[in-house]
């Protein structure tokens, strides 16, 4: 019994052992736990307490952005051209939202749009938290307004936003030039390295907008919104007010503009004016224009179709991307290089039959009957097309492609705008590399009166014109005259630059100047139609040839279809004693310089000079 009794009692002596060990065990995970809790709890209360509260307030405070004013457009003498008024948009905040599928349905009936069309707008704002503001359609009209506000219990998550938009002043004044601002794609949002911009804000699109981007979307400000747990707005604390952005003052005159457009209302073509002595472009039109106010809200797919098959291109930014064979205006070119290089002299004499042969092969005068004799003064002034193939077998391509891009043609000028052309100005060694052909000597008779492979934009045929008229200094066009502050402010002051010099003699370059003078003064110039009184103007015709087929060369132009039709040029500078301004005018498929676009640049010089038109013109 003893002996049972022991071993039971070294067995509960075992068991108990066994049971302290495990107690304290358990004690020891206890306390190792507890103190883990209590480390995490002092470095998240004490620690890093600052940090957390700080995060805690986020998310207690929500921050809403207030879109800033973009700076202004002005002229050169500083009236507004655009400016910002308010805007109404449709916005949609995804969290306040119950049935997104059933909101954008109705959306897309009252707005009488494509569902596509919101959806679209949907997916580019993918990845945004979900109580951001998604903006579904800009600028809407007060009846929509009014509606989705009085339906408000019917689209939950839709809210109006006001908000400044663009307001053109003058309607679609120097649209190619000002451009426009969009709502910001998903492409350009991913390839902000800031977090400047969010989706469904305004980014320039084109033109100045895009290019001054900076200097005009001012800076945002801030609204502070307490929300509670859900999300939901309970009251505004305060708010951080946008700074405008800074004003663009242009180069551009409001008043000769306006003229230029007026010239061009129902046409295609472009007009160009500039400052001899500085470069300064003081109209830059091209016609038709964009309409601007289609592009604000975002344009639709019905508008850009329209324009995309418009047989008159409005999208086109005719002065620096339409490329046209610059017609006689190039004789200018061939006149420069014959007496630079000494192929003809102010005295020498052709003879001009009405046509010359070369290799059995006849080109023609414009004047059937030609011009008998003649020399430089009266070529110019009559644009005689025997003269100038003369002179340009005797310089040769390659002499007259160094004198052109002396005067800035064949190159991009530098003009502060996107999609600048460059024209073309051809060489021996441009045909062999790009057509691998070799030059024929036929090719240089049409290069010589500005046909054959030569190309020009209207704006590269003015600054040759002011280059010529000025005495050799080339500029380079400048369309940008200072950024102000929004107190008006200088911030930047933009001054002239000078890109090179003409090749010829001040001497030749008189000479040249005096047979422009008679081109529109003289009896028998071809420019007379933009002739002023009192004011002595040297200008130049051009017809440039469009690829027309052989039924068509001896029918009246008018009942030429309109794709064939040649071109119209004048290029001019006044006054002629002491140049100012120089102007080129291009019109598509109009017919002749002279008839066609001359009167147009009188148009424009009588803006310029403040002359009342002739009323029985």
């Amino acid at each position: 019994m003893r002996r049972f009794i022991q071993l039971i009692y070294k067995s509960d002596e075992a068991e108990l052992v066994t049971l302290k060990k495990r107690v304290d065990i358990a004690t020891a995970v206890i306390l190792f736990l507890v103190a883990v809790l209590v480390a995490r709890l002092w470095y998240l209360q004490i620690h890093n307490g600052a940090k957390y509260q700080h995060l805690s307030e986020n998310n207690r405070i929500r921050v809403q952005k207030i879109v800033a004013p973009r700076g202004d457009i002005i002229d050169r003498n500083g009236k507004i051209i655009v400016t910002n008024r308010p805007c109404f948009n449709i916005v949609w905040i995804k969290e306040d939202a119950p049935d997104p599928d059933v909101v954008i349905k109705r959306l897309a009936a009252i707005l009488d749009v494509d569902i596509s069309e919101l959806l679209e707008r949907i997916r580019e704002s993918a990845g945004q938290p979900r109580y951001v503001p998604m903006r579904l359609r800009e600028d809407i009209d007060w009846k929509t307004l009014v509606y989705i506000e009085n339906h408000g219990l019917d689209l939950p998550g839709i809210r109006i936003e006001a908000v400044p938009i663009r307001d053109y002043l003058y309607g679609n004044f120097a649209s190619h030039v000002i451009g426009y601002p969009g709502q910001i794609s998903k492409k350009e949002l991913e390839s902000k390295k800031s977090d400047e911009y969010q989706g469904g804000d305004q980014i320039g699109k084109m033109g100045l907008e895009k290019i001054f981007e900076k200097n005009l979307r001012g800076e945002q400000g801030k609204r502070y919104v307490e929300v509670d747990v859900h999300g939901f707005e309970q009251k505004q604390l305060q708010n951080q007010e946008p700074l405008p952005g800074n004003d663009l003052q242009l180069t551009l005159d409001l008043d000769l503009q306006l003229a230029a457009e007026k010239a061009l209302a129902g046409k295609a073509g472009a007009i160009v004016t500039m400052d001899v002595n500085s470069g300064a472009i003081l109209t830059l039109a091209s016609s038709p224009p964009l309409q601007l106010n289609q592009f604000l809200g975002g344009i639709s797919v019905k508008n850009w179709k329209k324009h995309l098959d418009d047989p008159l291109h409005p999208l086109l930014n005719k002065a620096i991307q339409g490329q046209y064979p610059p017609g006689s205006t190039y004789k200018i070119v061939t006149a420069l290089a014959g007496l630079g290089e000494k192929a003809i002299s102010p005295q020498s004499i052709s003879y001009c039959t009405g046509s010359m042969t070369l290799y059995r092969r006849r080109y023609g005068c414009w004047k059937r009957r030609g011009h008998g004799a003649i020399d430089l003064n009266r070529a110019l002034a009559e644009s005689c097309d025997v003269y100038f193939y003369q002179v340009g077998q005797k310089v040769g391509v390659n002499k007259l492609a160094q004198y052109a891009g002396s005067l800035g043609l064949g190159k991009k000028t530098g003009i502060t705008l996107e999609h600048e052309k460059s024209g073309l100005t051809p060489t021996k060694l441009w045909k062999k590399k790009n057509r691998n052909e070799s030059w024929q000597e036929g090719e240089t008779m049409s290069v010589s009166i500005g046909q054959g492979f030569n190309l020009a934009t209207p704006l590269q045929i003015c600054n040759m014109t002011a280059t010529i008229a000025n005495g050799g200094t080339r500029y380079r066009p400048m369309l940008i005259k200072a950024i102000l502050d929004p107190e008006g402010k200088i911030i930047e002051q933009f001054e002239p630059i000078i890109d090179g010099k003409a090749l010829g003699t001040k001497k030749s370059l008189a000479l040249i100047r005096k047979g422009l003078v008679d081109a529109v003064n003289s009896k028998h110039g071809t420019g007379g139609r933009a002739k002023l009184e009192g004011i002595t103007v040297a200008g130049k015709t051009g017809t440039s040839q469009v690829v027309r087929l052989a039924q068509y060369r001896s029918v009246p132009e008018d009942q030429v279809p309109y794709k064939y039709r040649d071109h119209a040029w004048f290029t001019c500078f006044a006054p002629a004693e002491k140049p100012e301004i120089a102007i080129a005018v291009l019109m598509e498929h109009s017919g002749h310089g002279g008839s066609a676009a001359a009167p147009l640049a009188k148009q424009v010089l009588e803006q310029y000079f403040n002359i009342k038109p002739d009323a029985s013109e």
